[in-house]
């Protein structure tokens, strides 16, 4: 394989809780270590969280990890961590996600093999037992390289070029790289996962989260226009609760598991609601 260095970029804010097991994940790739390197940004931690991300930099095993610090929000963050980055190939990650040891290298062979692709989609597994966690994952599953996801492999020079993510924005700014990204060239999913560990599903601090993004949603949709055909699938009632939901077939996943569609919708519903209170 032609190996390339890829930059896996973290920005973080007080996860003592999460960020070991995502640079543990990180550190087990079967990629060549020689070929990675970590850029963690950390947004003035109260915890630990900077302590345990500099400890992984150290030991029998280091990783090839820097830590600096940088705000206000994960947006600028995650710019800033690509500025100070050497990599051929870009790969950025929250504190709470933990890598299938797989990931990079799939992702390297794969934009390796198809030179005409900019970005890669992860496949994102919610992690929990319990029955919300359940609903979470379930509703993830549908969301995999559409308009609701967004490119998390990218080559560097593409995301020089399209300036990044957005500072202006913290919620869609996501959803704006991947237009962005978009217009650049082809995209593809990597179905080798990323496990997203949302810690046991808390209904209050998931509404309280989406409202804080949903401020931000007016600015994107002013950037793009009403009229763009990814702002009405991204904001529109149909594609939302609809059209995601039942198109390639995926209508059959929703039969199969009714209990799991019933929660879906009803989180469905509360976001809604918070989204026309903004």
């Amino acid at each position: 394989m032609n190996n390339k260095l890829v930059s896996v970029i973290v920005a973080i804010k007080n996860e003592e809780k999460h960020i070991g097991n995502c640079l543990e994940s990180i550190k087990k790739q079967t990629y060549l270590q020689d070929f990675i390197e970590v850029i963690v940004v950390d947004n003035n931690s109260s915890d630990k969280t900077k302590e345990i991300s500099e400890s992984f930099s150290k030991g029998s095993a280091p990783l090839n990890l820097k830590v600096f610090d940088k705000g206000p929000e994960r947006s600028a963050q995650r710019n800033f961590g690509v500025e100070k980055s050497s990599g051929e190939y870009v790969m950025y990650l929250d504190a709470d996600m933990i890598l299938d040891k797989n990931v990079i290298k799939e992702c390297v062979e794969y934009i390796n093999e198809n030179k005409n692709i900019v970005g890669l989609y992860i496949s994102e597994i919610v992690i929990g037992k319990k029955y919300w966690s359940k609903v979470r994952r379930f509703e993830r599953s549908f969301y995999d390289a559409t308009v609701i996801d967004c490119v998390r492999f990218i080559k560097k020079d593409i995301f020089q070029k399209i300036g990044g993510f957005d500072e202006s924005m913290t919620g869609p700014e996501d959803w704006d790289l991947d237009k962005k990204i978009r217009s650049e060239g082809k995209t593809a999913l990597i179905k080798t996962p990323v496990y997203h560990n949302e810690t046991e599903f808390d209904l209050k601090k998931y509404l309280f989260k989406k409202a804080y993004y949903a401020r931000q949603f007016d600015n994107y949709i002013s950037k793009w226009g009403r009229n763009d055909k990814d702002i009405e699938k991204q904001f529109g009632f149909y594609y939302r609760y609809f059209g995601v939901f039942f198109e390639k077939g995926k209508w059959k996943r929703l039969i199969a598991h009714p209990i799991l569609t019933a929660g879906m919708y009803f989180l469905r519903f509360m976001v809604g609601v918070k989204f026309l209170r903004r």
